[in-house]
């Protein structure tokens, strides 16, 4: 396979590198199609390539022969096209991720994003307040295990591997390391292409834990040890100071604690996931300890050390078996024999947390505050010694580390339904009032007021272990895993206990009643006793309903004197996410995107006003109908005052792949969004727009929201619309590829779509290149502007308005990765003509949509301003054609009642290539 000629004319310099290593790849790819098959497949991948160029050039009588050639290929032929072509697109993502981070590599130091966002706070508002942003950051990119990267943890290794052969070629490009890189590439291609692209069983929860362990493993071993160093250092260039033991990242996790819609995630699985985390985290800090041994050599009879120092060690002397050798060799070198016993703690940590019993102290540790207390203890007396390099380096290095990662590696959160606890509290609110049915009958106000007199009560609501039936065990299961938990491994292990469809403070208030029960929560009545709250309580918000909501439940709750209390014993941080999938698919992306946008203010005002800092936790997705997006403008594009130096962001499924794959690009990604909470906390803590001006554009913006609503409702209120999307739409496929441990659909949701889980909504329309989510109800929206005379206006606004520019842009790029013309094959091969009105309400709606951007933009074509985005994307179509046309012959297949093992085999593997070509399954 080669890249066509046209492809690389009049290439930019930048791209030269690149489409010399894509071609090679394709070449080599070739060899390996040749090789393990036959001439005859290259030859017919090779034509059916050109077809589709002609096709796509206008050529209507080519694109005749190519549905006739791959509507006619025989089964086991386009299960080798589909593979090749697949297996192409793999190649070329990892190539351009490549290219990114080699262009990272020579970027000048100033142009950082740290170092700009900086720079714009020290000019701005000097150096204290850069040391005050510093001490209030707390980025928390959270690992989620949704169905959406469609690639084997396998493919994955071997791209990593194919990367690092592409870059050891560029760091030392002469013969002899071509020839290497060549050899090494083609043994990785032919061992891809003799590896299965598919699961055989669906992962297990477990698995999905491994997985994610496989990237966070990497950011400790590399990446963020040395973010945070290079964060340290050029803050105090600019005369500012982050604390060694500062927390700027915090990394979490939702495998193996998100319960909501996966029965397969039970409380022995969320131990089970927390032990794996500890294993890969003590191992990586058990290594840095061995760095700093190696390092801090200091001896009593050169310098002194710290009575404190010297008390310490002596106490874990006495406790700790210590090697004769190491405390023979060591005797006056008294910091390397307290890394010995920091070293040897950990080994007992791990070995402890691995049989599951209880710490003792001084032998282990529980929680990173232990081992941060003992390594501070080292540089302190390093400091007050002449040590201050020494204690600069290696160590403040494993201090960071440590406080960023603890020994968990990330921090669990824990989901589960709103209904869920509601079923608990109704057992035990029953037994206690001897009324059967009392609690479910009351009204979401008198629930609430009973939860909240309940909370002051000091009677526990049953005996231990209450009576419940299995549902409602399950649930209190929970609470009492997360309680164990926290006895292992530190009170940090879990601090979120996230409610999924909260629709009022009562859905709060009755998880907070659960813990107390579980020895969770204790609200003392008695002046002796303070307040105490392990975890903390986070409503989800998913529906434009609810956040439209969001202030009026926020306020009830915190006017809860109760539940206030459980705040301020937290810290004064209350936690709030936001769900932009859900959003989406209930009201458009227009209406989601602007009613998250309104919360975030409301909740804003709303902590204002009770003394309360918030925590946004942004629920967003891969792709941009699920909130996807560069995240660093999704940052910016926030409301004023809404953030404080704490986010949560979701990281799920293919994006984190594409994120965290390669070292750089880790980098990058955590760079860009440090960089954008800091600068927005420090400096955009007022309106960037005029108050009058910003009304005005409120309300155009909510004008066209309602336009867009109404648009996009009657597309899904539409009652043959289930049946066109699972006509012309393969979403039925993703439950077959065993891509993740949760059902595609709600348990007992019924039929239609209403059930369907917002993943393969997304993942359907995607795959049929009509992409629905991602602009649908935008172009009736800002034509019903312009129609009444705003056009300037909404120039005005992508102009000056960073939230409006953001959401333009992510539609256009969706927008540009439409292609209603193979959407059309689908619908004509696929879809009862007496549905094709609804392909016709979609093509109306995208004309409408383009013609609106391009009017706001100035351009003259999508992604005019962004040429190698589009040129990538023009050309990577060249080769995802054919997998949809193939895909679409095997659907009328299966469809037609063709039972054959092997066809099911091959819609998958033309699901998957999709999936990679357009870098984005859902």
């Amino acid at each position: 396979m080669t890249i066509p000629a046209e492809s690389s004319e009049a290439a930019e310099p930048a791209d030269a590198l690149l489409r010399r290593d894509i071609r090679r790849l394709g070449e080599l790819l070739g060899d390996t199609l040749v090789r393990q098959e036959s001439p005859a497949v290259l030859d017919a991948v090779e034509e059916v390539r050109r077809l589709t160029k002609r096709a796509q050039g206008g050529d209507e009588d080519a694109r005749r022969d190519l549905t006739k050639r791959l509507a006619a290929v025989d089964l086991a032929t386009a299960t080798l096209m589909v593979r090749a072509f697949a297996t192409y697109f793999h190649l070329a993502n990892i190539a351009e991720q490549v290219d990114r981070a080699a262009h990272l590599a020579t970027r000048p130091e100033d142009a950082d994003w740290l170092v700009a966002a900086m720079d714009k706070i020290v000019e701005a508002r000097g150096p204290a307040a850069l040391t005050t942003a510093l001490s209030k950051l707390s980025v928390r990119p959270v690992y989620t295990a949704h169905p959406t990267e469609a690639s084997r943890r396998t493919a994955l290794l071997k791209l990593r591997e194919i990367a690092d052969a592409l870059i050891a070629h560029r760091t030392n490009p002469t013969p002899r390391s071509e020839r290497r890189r060549d050899q090494r590439l083609a043994e990785i291609i032919e061992s891809m292409w003799q590896s299965d692209d598919l699961r055989v069983d669906q992962p297990q929860v477990t698995d999905e834990a491994r997985n994610m362990l496989f990237f966070v493993g990497g950011l400790l071993e590399e990446t963020v040890p040395n973010l945070l160093a290079d964060l340290a250092d050029e803050a105090a260039r600019r005369g500012a100071f982050l604390p060694p033991t500062a927390r700027p990242l915090i990394f979490g996790n939702w495998i193996g604690g998100d319960r909501d819609g996966n029965p397969n995630v039970s409380p022995a699985t969320t131990l089970d996931v927390l032990v794996m985390q500890h294993a890969v985290g003590i191992r990586g800090l058990i290594d840095m300890v061995q760095q700093c041994v190696d390092e801090v050599s200091m001896s009593t009879k050169l310098v002194g050390v710290s009575d404190e120092l010297a008390a310490s060690l002596e106490q874990d002397l006495a406790i700790l078996q210590i090697e004769d050798r190491i405390r023979r060799l060591n005797v006056e070198e008294p910091y390397r024999l307290k890394l010995s016993c920091i070293r040897q703690k950990l080994i007992n940590t791990r070995d402890r947390i691995a049989a599951r019993v209880d710490s003792r102290p001084g032998f282990d540790y529980v929680g990173r505050d232990e081992l941060v207390a003992d390594l501070m203890l080292i540089r302190d007396s390093l400091l007050a010694h002449r040590g201050e390099l020494v204690a600069g380096g290696a160590l403040a290095t494993l201090i960071r580390t440590a406080s960023a990662f603890g020994l968990q590696v990330a921090t669990m959160d824990v989901r589960e339904h709103s209904g869920a606890h509601h079923h608990v509290i109704e057992q035990l609110a029953d037994r206690v009032d001897d009324e059967p049915g009392s609690y479910a009958a009351l009204a979401r106000e008198d629930r609430m007021a009973w939860l909240a007199e309940e909370l002051t009560s000091r009677r526990p609501l049953a005996p231990f272990p209450p009576p419940l039936d299995a549902d409602g065990s399950r649930t209190f299961e929970t609470f009492r895993a997360i309680r164990a938990a926290q006895k292992w491994f530190g009170p940090e292990i879990i601090e979120s206990y996230i409610v999924s469809m909260t629709q009022g403070p009562d859905d709060i208030l009755a998880p907070v009643v659960i813990a107390r029960e579980a020895g969770l929560v204790d609200l003392p009545t008695d002046q002796g006793r303070p307040v105490r709250a392990d975890i903390g309580f986070v409503p989800l918000l998913e529906t434009v309903e609810e956040l439209r909501s969001a202030g009026e439940i926020l306020d009830a709750l915190l006017s809860v004197e109760a539940y206030r209390e459980i705040v301020r014993a937290r810290g004064d941080v209350q936690e709030v996410m936001l769900g932009y999938s859900d959003s989406n698919k209930d009201a458009g992306i227009t209406t989601s995107q602007w009613e998250i946008h309104r919360a975030q203010r409301v909740l804003r005002d709303t902590c204002t006003r009770h003394g309360v800092q918030l925590r946004l936790f942004h629920g967003r997705g891969g792709s941009v109908g699920r909130g996807g997006g560069p995240t660093h403008e999704a940052i910016l594009a926030q409301p004023f005052g809404t953030l404080s130096g704490e986010i949560k962001v979701t990281e799920q499924g293919e994006v984190i792949s594409d994120k965290y794959l390669l070292p750089a690009l880790a980098r990058e990604n955590l760079e860009l969004t440090l960089a954008a909470v800091m600068e927005a906390s420090a400096l955009h803590t007022t309106a960037w727009v005029d108050p009058a001006q910003l009304t005005q554009w409120d309300e155009t913006m909510s004008s066209v929201s309602a336009a867009a609503f109404t648009a996009y409702r009657a597309l899904v209120d539409n009652p043959q619309l289930p049946t066109y999307f699972a006509q012309s739409t393969p979403f039925e496929q993703l439950g077959a590829l065993k891509i993740g441990s949760r059902p595609s659909k709600r348990p007992d949701s019924g039929q239609g779509l209403s059930g369907l889980r917002a993943i393969p909504w997304v993942f359907g329309w995607t795959q049929s290149r009509q992409i629905v989510p991602g602009w649908f109800g935008v172009g009736s929206g800002l034509r019903s502007a312009i129609d009444a005379g705003r056009l300037e206006e909404l120039r005005a606004m992508y102009a000056g308005w960073h939230f409006f520019k953001t959401f333009i842009s992510n539609v256009e790029m969706m927008c540009k990765k439409t292609r209603l013309d193979i959407a059309a094959h689908y619908v004509g091969s696929l879809v009862d003509p007496e549905l094709h009105p609804i392909f016709e309400q979609i093509q109306q709606e995208y004309a409408r949509t383009v013609d609106a951007v391009l009017q706001i933009t100035g351009e003259e074509e999508l992604l005019e301003a962004q040429p190698v985005l589009k040129r990538t994307l023009e050309v990577r179509d060249r080769y995802l054609d054919p997998i949809t046309y193939l895909q679409v012959s095997m659907l009328a297949r299966m469809r037609a009642g063709d039972t054959d093992p092997q066809l099911e085999r091959a819609l998958l593997l033309a699901v998957n290539g999709v999936a990679a070509g357009l870098r984005n399954t859902g």
